[in-house]
């Protein structure tokens, strides 16, 4: 006989998850199609992210110039080593020579003194080491195996040095690359955002730069503020011949500059040796805390981990490289986090 039971009927949670789960698909399928598509960034917003890669880019860059000016002295440390070491050798060769020599007088003149064919065929550490041989050697031999002692010493010491700067240099050189590299990185992801802005815009952003140098060139014109010394002055006229040079990032001139090259080369072209990065720079003198007593020529340091640095112009106003894309010139102390000036 046919079944007649009556159809099973869905659980009441069943239905509520299934309905919940097709209210769910509606509304995402409703939202997919209401939907704006992502808006273009705006001519202020590109500004600003481009601000902040550049910002990265110059941190970066002041680490970039430290680790090769780290590689410039470690290269002339080596080679100064190793000049060393060559002229120790030679140095070390003639001693043996001489030692030699008085060998040879001696068997001529009746024998080797068996001290002296003990010393010339093992190590002289180990023979100055045995009391009762120095006993049987003149004192010109107890002073020529002396001179051998000291110029091996000396020559192991300054292999040993020479190999660590070695080790260190290669480990400058990784820093190096990386550090390139991540410049290059921010720099190329700024100049992609440039890339999405048009004609107009482009134009209009260089026309807002263009427009606050010639304010900031204005306002030094105004002040009449004294240099901090002679040196300070021959410093910043210096910088001031260079305005409008490009910033390339590494470059200290005269060509091209970062903010911590231009800084660098104008105490240079005053006669006055500083440090290469700005970070060094910000201990390179006496820090002034108050805008207010900054003399024309002293650094101006800004930002907390001080990776830019500029020369006070007077009048509120400081002479830097600022970023890629820009040239040495004017701008406000304000437009930067201030931190201190320093005077060489």
């Amino acid at each position: 006989m046919a079944s007649h039971r009556r159809p099973k009927q869905p659980s009441r949670t069943r239905v509520t998850v299934l309905t919940t789960a097709a209210a769910a698909a509606v509304a995402l399928s409703a939202n997919a199609a209401n939907a704006a598509p992502s808006e273009k960034p705006s001519k202020d917003q590109v500004k600003a992210k481009v601000d902040a890669l550049y910002e990265q880019a110059e941190k970066a860059t002041e680490k970039l110039d430290g680790a090769k000016e780290k590689q410039d002295k470690l290269e002339k440390q080596i080679s100064t080593l190793q000049d060393n070491v060559a002229r120790g050798q030679e140095d070390l060769n003639e001693l043996r020579d001489g030692l030699g020599s008085m060998a040879s007088a001696q068997y001529r003149t009746g024998g080797i003194d068996p001290s002296v064919a003990l010393f010339l065929s093992s190590n002289p550490d180990d023979f100055l080491d045995k009391a009762s041989a120095m006993d049987q050697l003149s004192g010109q031999q107890v002073e020529a195996m002396k001179k051998v002692q000291a110029k091996q010493r000396e020559l192991a010491q300054q292999r040993q040095e020479a190999s660590a700067k070695l080790k260190d240099l290669s480990d400058t050189r990784a820093e190096l690359k990386k550090k390139k590299q991540e410049v290059q990185g921010k720099l190329a992801s700024a100049q992609k955002l440039l890339n999405s802005l048009t004609a107009k815009e482009k134009a209009a952003l260089a026309a807002q730069e263009q427009d606050r140098a010639t304010r900031a060139s204005e306002r030094v014109d105004l002040g009449n503020s004294k240099a901090a010394s002679g040196r300070a002055g021959a410093a910043f006229a210096a910088a001031q011949s260079v305005i409008g040079s490009p910033y390339v990032y590494g470059a200290s001139g005269p060509g091209s500059f970062d903010c911590s090259g231009l800084t660098s080369w104008a105490y240079a072209q005053a006669g006055v040796s500083i440090p290469r990065t700005s970070e060094a720079q910000a201990n390179a003198g006496t820090r002034i805390y108050s805008q207010s007593a900054l003399q024309v020529g002293d650094l101006v340091i800004f930002y907390g981990d001080y990776h830019h640095v500029g020369l006070y112009a007077g009048n509120g106003q400081v002479l830097h490289a600022p970023h890629t894309g820009a040239s040495v010139r004017y701008e406000a102390i304000g437009n930067m986090p201030f931190q201190f000036g320093v005077r060489i």
